[in-house]
């Protein structure tokens, strides 16, 4: 069938389970212990200073990544809590918990530094090993050219050791059975478990190339400033990383725009070949539960905007 113009969802892998997220909600699905499959809603609030940042090239980024990481951190809450343990004792979990508000504010905050923590580890790591080389490597332009190839070696290496973890590796599963959703919505087929698996676990728009592009882009960043001395290094690449997400986050969405172009595709190819490390083929009860919470964000979606329909109507 012919493409046509969809709205834009995305979405991340969880424990045992898939998170998509949509205009106004963003919905998880896991499968428990007993083979049944659960949902976690949570609307997005409105938040008109963000949706005012949003419009802003690079810094709406920034902003974007932020939130992702708030919100995706209470889906991976939820799911840990949840997928190795028995339905009957969910009344347990609920019990053990602060209120609601202090919990989700908790858990965002929490998944706002984790983020940031491991941004600075990723960053300034290979900047202190480059500087190790600077007798070899002596000139600003191949200190950046070493910082950025450690970078690429610590980021490959990590993603690849934690893969081969049983756990991660389905984690890594339903990021593929995600990913072949959302091709195969984009392709106008039926949404069925036989229609998604013939898809690729594969897209343009994954999270893994943006984070590849944040290691591209920086070099060219960093060429503008200088390497030495180190004390300045560190501060300037620290001060820089907003300017390297937001940059990186536009490259991704360059390329997602070019997939269809001939000439251009091949931009994101790189992104591509990262993701063949983040994901991996998906069995189909993995593909059924990731189809679980694609139609049920659909669903809740289509009636958010029929409520706002009838209310605008009023």
């Amino acid at each position: 069938m012919k493409n046509t113009q969809k709205p834009a969802y995305g979405g991340q892998a969880v424990m045992e389970g898939v998170m998509f997220g949509g205009k106004h909600h963003t919905v998880t699905a896991i499968r428990r212990k007993d083979n049944t499959i659960d949902f976690f809603h949570l609307p997005r609030k409105s938040r008109p200073i963000l949706q005012k940042l949003k419009k802003i090239p690079f810094l709406r980024g920034v902003v974007a990544i932020i939130e992702a990481s708030a919100n995706g951190s209470q889906h991976l809450t939820y799911s840990h809590e949840r997928f190795d343990i028995d339905p009957a004792d969910d009344e347990k979990i609920e019990a053990e918990k602060v209120s609601k508000s202090t919990l989700i504010m908790s858990v965002a905050a929490i998944g706002v530094l984790s983020f940031i923590f491991s941004k600075f580890i990723f960053t300034l790591i290979p900047v202190f090993l480059a500087a190790l080389t600077k007798p070899i490597f002596p000139s600003d332009v191949a200190q950046v050219l070493v910082e950025g190839l450690f970078k690429l070696i610590l980021l490959l290496g990590y993603i690849y050791f934690i893969s081969m973890t049983p756990l991660i590796k389905r984690v890594f599963q339903y990021h593929g059975a995600e990913h072949k959703v959302i091709n195969a919505y984009e392709k106008n087929l039926e949404l069925t478990v036989e229609n998604v698996q013939a898809m690729s676990r594969l897209h343009y728009r994954c999270g893994s190339s943006f984070i590849l592009f944040t290691v591209v882009v920086g070099v060219f960043i960093y060429m503008f400033v200088p390497t030495d001395p180190l004390w300045l290094r560190v501060v300037n690449r620290l001060a820089l990383i907003p300017l390297v997400l937001g940059t990186s986050f536009e490259v991704l969405q360059l390329t997602n725009k070019l997939r269809n172009v001939l000439l251009l595709r091949f931009l994101g190819y790189p992104g591509l070949w990262l993701q063949l490390l983040t994901t991996k083929e998906p069995d189909n009860e993995q593909v059924e539960v990731a189809l679980a919470s694609f139609n049920e964000l659909l669903k809740v979606e289509k009636q958010k905007e029929e409520q706002l329909n009838l209310e605008n109507i009023g």
